[in-house]
């Protein structure tokens, strides 16, 4: 029974492995990041910037996600991104932060300079 879950998990591995991105950047929790998005509006194509802190991070090989917060008109604005979806053309860590949590949920309450996060200088 437990060589056929390990066959079954190295097949899967096998299949996901040429869909997985390669030039993808080590993002952390608290990283201030820039995502290029592919629009598509009509027939044209264009590329739309995204910027926002990382507050959490779920890692599954290809179905990798991070959640991205930004504050938009006086509003938070939090969204899921699939890092390894071709509809994301680049990924661009602009600032590291020093952090102690695996998830930052506690910033949804903040507002203002409250939500300062200490930059991490590698």
């Amino acid at each position: 029974m437990p060589s056929q879950i390990m066959c079954k998990q190295s097949l899967i591995r096998l299949i996901e492995q040429p869909y997985i991105k390669e030039e993808i950047p080590n993002i952390d929790i608290g990283d201030s990041v820039r995502m290029g998005l592919l629009i598509q509006e009509g027939n044209k194509e264009r590329i739309q910037y995204a910027e926002g802190v990382v507050i959490s991070k779920h890692n599954a090989q290809l179905n990798t996600t991070i959640t991205i917060r930004k504050i938009m008109q006086g509003v938070g604005v939090e969204r899921v991104y699939l890092i390894n979806s071709p509809r994301i053309q680049s990924i661009q860590v602009t600032r590291k932060s020093k952090v102690r949590r695996a998830k930052l949920y506690y910033l949804r309450s903040r507002s203002g300079k409250a939500t300062r996060l200490k930059q991490r200088f590698t």
